[in-house]
């Protein structure tokens, strides 16, 4: 297989012109620190393989980003891994000279940290989002016609959240207060047969 892409050639060469001279040079070095690399191009980037992805580039209108695969998993010792604050793509800031780069020993050191964990077969870690679960409000009305049936306030307060927010979310987006009143008898009717907000599509 080619180690050189002719996509990534086409891609430096449609960069802004300040993002060439970084582009190429981060090319060179991620090829002299791993000379097994293969490039290719994913998510619309040039990115640089080698039992898994090792790195990638890009350039954007004012600045360009580099991507270590790892960056989570790499040992730190020079301090130059940085965390986004803002969304954006790349661990070492925005990058708009060679002189925003790391030297290219230094580089390499991450690089061949980043193959390391490659050849060990360690996988990349994403740290999943927590979704914070709100606080749910039911209307008053609910509350109101809950209050008066013991066994649909029984069923509807042993529901799970979700299930909950199901019946909440189908009556508070009700257009107008006929078609919320007619909700919320609904809900109560089918909380006394132990029914779900969307029972009819459960098997």
């Amino acid at each position: 297989m080619e180690k050189f892409d002719q996509r990534v050639d086409n891609y430096i060469a449609k960069s802004p012109d300040f993002a060439k001279p970084v582009l190429n040079y981060i090319r060179q070095v991620v090829h002299k620190a791993v000379p097994q690399v293969i490039e290719t191009i994913k998510w619309g980037m040039p990115f640089f393989e080698y039992k898994g992805n090792v790195c990638g580039m890009a350039a954007f209108k004012q600045h360009c980003a580099f991507v270590l695969w790892h960056g989570s998993q790499l040992p730190d010792p020079h301090h130059i891994l940085k965390k986004s604050e803002d969304g954006d793509m790349g661990q070492l800031g925005h990058i708009t000279k060679l002189e925003d780069l790391p030297s290219g020993s230094i580089l390499t050191e991450y690089l061949q940290a980043a193959v390391r964990l490659n050849e060990a077969g360690v996988k990349l870690k994403r740290e999943k989002p927590v979704k914070e679960k709100l606080p749910l409000e039911v209307p008053a009305g609910l509350l109101a016609e809950l209050d008066k049936n013991p066994k649909a306030s029984s069923v509807f307060y042993a529901f799970s959240y979700s299930h909950k927010k199901e019946y909440v979310e189908w009556i508070t987006e009700a257009k107008t207060e006929a078609t919320r009143s007619k909700r919320i008898a609904t809900t109560i009717e089918w909380l006394s047969e132990d029914k779900s907000r969307n029972w009819k599509y459960q098997r």
